[in-house]
């Protein structure tokens, strides 16, 4: 069967261009599909009105992933809003200018060499100088407002802070090129140090017409680099205005309204997101809310106090006796930091101080008072001292520590303040973690309103840029239909009271109903390491857990398990170890099953306790909070014993098989599979990304296997693809075979369905071009061809959808679980949806976005929804539907426990925030230290 991709003309094809293609309007006709640009209104929707019907792309299109086949129809309709405003895109022209001339630097910086001399003498110091972004803004408005106002006095030019500058109208350079020499007007300047020179070269390069785009999102024209360079300017016009005035992080502004200090030396910011973005017939302005982590603004001594957590009042704990370890941690948090320095001076008033910004490199081990350095006579002297002697003020902290900024000056610390809007671009410490998420959170009507609050800061009806390239934004959101998709038939097991249920609002429990293939414990121990936990709340919770289990179905031969209380503090495996061999000794049987009780801020008992269990022993291991399962209910221990069933072999649920027939033909035996590549955090060096794999391994699509690889770091795509995704098949062959007892002709996999999660829209061709040839050939290797789908999960995009009435709403306001969007908001060629599979519960739920790349299995719209939304409600760990399939949500998880597969013992300096250097040798030594999943746990779920 011939795979459905961009060169396969989709079937049912409608509404193509008139004769010669072109649109109404001065010219040739346009296509019927698509009103006049100026009197378009928003769509809007009566319900319950059929579906509107879109046209597809034009037969002579091609695209990256696969062309759109058709549109959903399945469900029922809802109205809703989205977080997208329509923008009319004008007729004409948009000039591309590019500093081309140098390599890596769009601005050189050059200075005047000889300030005694009249005439001025320019030296370029680096034609590989790379400026940061707001500098080269700042030297762009300068261009335009005090160097060259003739060149730009009729127009507004927009430029990306790199190297792309955009204009509306040709600019009367002389030529196709022109230099210029630009200074900042108000830099401060001395005798000795005269105004800084930044020599820029303005270089025509592309013409932009913007007929390009109608066609684009009309179906019409194929994306290629004309129609990306086009979505691209627009982006840079609409995000010019905010750029000057609010400090930015991507396609992000913040403004410090409604700011909110966490400690820390952390201020949270609201901000706007917005992203210009083409869907079917129109240009969509995307906007919604963000937040940015900001350091405290002021006196940088408070910054660090409130780091460290210590009394503001108390500052004499910066000094040479702060221990290294904290020293460090705070040495790594201000590195980076823009300070306003008061530099030495005698003015008696210390508010004439001369200022200026400087960069924080490093925090000295010594105090002001201690730290020495020559001056250039050659004499030595204290930091303390020489801010005596050249200002005649003696410090007020002179013990307290130093700073070194710049190209090696130290300042003490008590002479620098934060300059305020400045974002944190680290990781943040995990106890501040909950404050960000509480701060961000927002229900979906109070999100839809501070959305519209951001569009009265954007104001694109009075930013100069906006107007002077001819946009126009409706300023109300985007009104449309979706549908709401019904449920897939959950099956359980026999024994129970159900056998079967239909959840409502992306939810069900466990009442009256067994697992569909329950686990048995045969002999258990129980780890406690709370001390506080008295023996009679250990009772309960051992009478808890077998309660809990027995009542979903799971067979636990012996109740009494062995108690063993382990000291935290100690090392951890020989106690676990001997723990074990209590139980051998007690029962004669091998222990399957550690349940272990964490005290409060046990992650590295945590970790322990996975590398023992997974890597070293291979047995079952469950954690537990202590303050959860010492007063939990019976719905608190059914939880437990989800999770604990598929860790012992066992399987939970499965969908109807005869509603999710794609899983469920014998003669086309299908396997899912679900790949994620984590990175390390923000402000890391040389740690390494994490790849894994996870597929499907039962006929049901229930049960799951998973391998996981280390791979250079930030490297998107999956190195070792074809030995995982070969790993991963040989599995889901074995179990076919072994337990399920199919023949041999068919325990190969028909058809491959591959959800590849964390993947940008920029990287789709790499995907295709890399990833996939990987798992072709994984399938070569093992001499079967099944039919592949390749579909995208994004969950980094800022769409949401808001229910018009709140009659189609859940019980948090968010839409219901199931709702689905593949019209108005979607690619104008390309099959994708939004998927809204999971119920919401704080703030606005986010929709999975689907972009299917590759597809040999010829799905439709309507099928490849409804499997998505099934395999969201397979997801173990939980009797509610999630936001992406379950092997993506696995795939994700196996990720993040990376950490358990390192010797414990090494993890504290390995897995450090210190900057390490990024190397081959680095990344071979984490490979080397990596261990395999023990040989007990490759065929259970013990990721869950």
């Amino acid at each position: 069967m011939p795979p459905r991709t961009q060169n396969r003309p989709p079937p049912n094809r409608g509404g193509g261009a008139g004769p010669g293609g072109q649109r109404r309007g001065g010219g040739p006709s346009q296509p019927a599909h698509r009103p006049a640009r100026e009197n378009r209104p928003l769509i809007r929707y009566v319900l319950p009105a059929p579906l509107t019907r879109f046209a597809l792309a034009a037969e002579h299109i091609t695209t990256v992933g696969v062309r759109r086949p058709d549109y959903g129809s399945a469900g029922r309709a809802i109205a809703i809003n989205v977080n997208s405003f329509t923008a009319e895109i004008p007729d004409g022209t948009i000039y591309h200018y590019d500093g081309a001339r140098y390599v890596h630097a769009y601005m050189v910086v050059a200075y005047s060499v000889d300030p005694t001399n009249a005439t001025r003498s320019i030296k370029v110091i680096s034609a590989d100088k790379i400026l940061p972004s707001a500098m080269n803004m700042k030297l762009i408005k300068a261009l335009q407002d005090h160097v060259a106002p003739g060149i730009f006095a009729e127009t507004r030019c927009v430029f990306d802070g790199r190297k792309n500058l955009y204009a509306p109208v040709e600019l009367a350079l002389g030529g196709d090129s022109r230099e210029f020499d630009v200074s900042l007007p108000g830099a401060p300047t001395s005798s000795d140090r005269p105004p800084k020179i930044y020599k820029i070269r303005l270089t025509r390069v592309a013409t932009i017409n913007t007929e390009i785009l109608h066609r684009f999102i009309e179906g019409r024209q194929s994306f290629d680099n004309t129609v990306s360079t086009a979505l691209m300017a627009l982006n840079v016009v609409i995000r010019m205005e905010p750029s000057q005035r609010f400090p930015v992080k991507g396609r992000s502004f913040f403004t410090e309204e409604g700011s909110k200090a966490i400690g820390a030396g952390l201020v949270l910011w609201r901000g706007y997101f917005q992203s210009i973005r083409p869907a079917v017939g129109k240009m969509l302005i995307n906007v919604d809310i963000s937040t940015g982590v900001m350091y405290q603004p002021g006196p940088l001594i408070k910054l660090c106090l409130s780091f460290l957590q210590e009394n503001l009042s108390n500052p004499l704990i910066l000094t040479r006796d702060l221990d290294d370890r904290r020293r460090i941690k705070l040495a790594r948090f201000i590195a980076g930091i823009r300070v306003r320095t008061r530099d030495a001076t005698r003015d008696p008033n210390p508010s004439n101080a001369v200022t200026r910004a400087r960069v924080v490199r490093k925090l000295t081990q010594e105090g002001a008072s201690d730290v020495t350095f020559k001056m250039r006579g050659g004499r030595t002297m204290t930091v303390a001292d020489y801010f005596k002697e050249t200002t005649g003020r003696a410090l007020m902290f002179p013990t307290l520590l130093c700073v070194e900024v710049g190209q090696g000056a130290l300042i003490p610390l008590e002479l620098c303040d934060v300059l305020p809007g400045q974002l944190v671009r680290k990781e943040i410490p995990d106890e501040k973690k909950a404050d960000l998420v509480a701060f961000a959170t927002k229900a979906p009507k109070d999100r839809l309103a501070s959305i519209g609050k951001g569009m009265q800061v954007l104001a694109y009806g009075q930013s100069e840029y906006v107007r002077k390239f001819g946009l126009t934004v409706n300023p109300n959101v985007v009104s449309t239909q979706a549908r709401v998709l019904r449920a897939p038939t959950l099956k359980y097991g026999a024994g129970g009271k159900a056998s079967s249920v239909e959840p409502r609002n992306g939810s069900w429990n466990m009442a009256d109903k067994r697992f569909y293939r329950p686990a048995t414990i045969h002999a258990w121990v129980i780890v406690v390491f709370d001390y506080r936990i008295r023996d009679d709340l250990l009772q309960d919770v051992i009478k808890g857990m077998v309660d809990g289990c027995r009542s979903t179905g799971m067979t636990i031969t012996n109740a009494r398990p062995i108690i063993q209380r382990i000291n935290g503090q100690s090392k951890i495996a020989p106690q676990l170890q001997a723990a074990g061999a209590t139980c051998y000794a007690e029962y004669k049987v091998a222990p399957t099953l550690f349940v272990v009780i964490l005290p409060e801020g046990g992650n590295d008992i945590y970790t322990m306790v996975k590398h023992w269990g997974d890597v070293e022993k291979g047995v079952a291991t469950q954690c537990l909070k202590s303050r959860n399962c010492t007063r939990a209910n019976m719905q608190f221990w059914a939880n437990v014993a989800l999770k604990i069933n598929v860790k012992l072999g066992g399987i939970n649920v499965i969908t109807d098989p005869t509603q999710v027939t794609i899983l469920s033909d014998p003669r086309n035996p299908t396997v899912v599979m679900g790949a994620d590549v984590m990175h390390p955090g923000a402000g890391t060096n040389g740690r390494p990304s994490y790849a894994a794999v996870v597929s499907s391994v039962d006929s049901n699509a229930a049960k799951y296997v998973a391998v996981q690889r280390v791979q250079a770091s930030r490297q998107e795509l999956i190195s070792d693809l074809m030995e995982m995704t070969k790993y991963t098949l040989g599995k889901y062959m074995s179990y076919r075979e072994a337990v399920e007892g199919v023949p041999l002709s068919l325990k190969a996999p028909k058809r491959l369905i591959f959800y590849r999660d964390g993947v940008s829209e920029g990287q789709f061709q790499q995907v295709l071009d890399f990833e996939l040839p990987l798992i072709k050939e994984a399938c070569e290797e093992l001499r079967i061809k099944p039919n592949i789908t390749l579909v995208i999960v994004g969950k980094r995009h800022h769409v949401r959808l808001f229910p018009v009435n709140d009659r189609d709403a859940d019980r948090s306001g968010n839409c219901p679980a199931g709702t689905v969007i593949d019209r108005d908001i979607g690619h104008p060629t390309e099959f994708d949806f939004y998927l809204q599979s999971h119920g919401g519960l704080l703030g606005t739920s986010r929709p999975g976005h689907y972009s299917v790349l590759y597809d040999e299995n010829n799905l439709t719209a309507d099928t490849m929804q409804a499997l998505s939304f099934a395999l969201c409600h397979v997801y173990a760990g939980s009797t509610r539907s999630v936001s992406i399939p379950a092997p993506v949500y696995y795939a994700d998880t196996v990720c993040a426990r990376a950490k358990i597969h390192f010797d414990p013992e090494k993890v504290a300096g390995d897995f450090s925030e210190s900057g390490m250097t990024d190397s081959s040798e680095t990344l071979e030594a984490y490979k080397r230290d990596f261990m395999a999943l023990h040989s007990n746990q490759t065929g259970r779920m013990y990721f869950s």
